[in-house]
């Protein structure tokens, strides 16, 4: 089939299945394939002209308006929605479905554990935003025993203040490389909350073939900080 991929994790997916997408986003971390805008900002007209048998979105990443321009112009879609750990193995077995493709999608091995540390996740700064409980990076944390310190957020990603964050008391700050790049230079400003750890942000967002080694990666991470 012919595939448009606007979903950099799902671009890593199709390529893991032995599926090359016709064109990608320039986020996709493929330079040797087409690309056709970003996630927010497809080059729609370029993607009709390919003429794809399907083009696979997330109702997170990409734009509803996006989504109708190109349903309107005829386009076939593949909508995906993953909030959770324990959405990937229905989503991706949907995603094989509509791609005509037999693969087998194994379920994760466990979406809770015991709380064994808690956590403040910054993912922007400059207003500081965080993400509550019904995100996947959320859900794939606590799935190795991170709590998440905003999980009881009213919004899925708040704006918050680091007076905030210090009246949650989080044990760790664990900073993401995306969607905001934190480095060694923001360590300072940061551990006046508490000590800081560098994520890999693909590892914490990007759902599909990725959460099974992502989730050994970063417990392998907490395990070393607790030894």
């Amino acid at each position: 089939m012919r595939v448009v991929s606007l979903v950099p994790s799902v671009t890593e997916t199709l390529l893991a299945w032995h599926i090359t997408p016709i064109a990608v986003t320039k986020f996709c971390e493929q330079p040797d394939l087409p690309h056709v805008g970003g996630t927010k900002n497809p080059d729609v007209d370029a993607i009709v002209e390919l003429r794809p048998d399907l083009v696979v979105l997330c109702d997170e990443e990409n734009r509803r308006e996006d989504a109708d321009a190109l349903e309107t112009a005829g386009v076939p879609l593949h909508v995906m929605t993953v909030q959770s750990v324990e959405a990937v193995a229905p989503g991706l077995r949907r995603l094989a479905h509509a791609l005509t493709l037999d693969v087998t999608v194994d379920e994760p091995p466990t979406t809770t554990a015991p709380i064994r540390t808690t956590a403040f996740v910054p993912i922007w700064r400059r207003p500081w935003m965080s993400m509550n409980a019904s995100t996947y990076g959320s859900s794939l944390l606590a799935s190795i025993g991170i709590g998440n310190v905003f999980s009881d957020s009213d919004d899925r990603y708040p704006t918050v203040t680091l007076d905030e964050v210090r009246e949650r008391r989080p044990e760790v700050v664990l900073a993401p490389s995306e969607p905001y790049p934190f480095v060694e230079r923001h360590r300072a400003e940061l551990e006046t909350v508490a000590p800081v750890e560098f994520v890999d942000g693909q590892d914490l967002f990007w759902w599909g073939v990725r959460t099974a080694a992502a989730r050994q990666r970063l417990l392998g991470r907490l395990d070393r900080r607790a030894g």
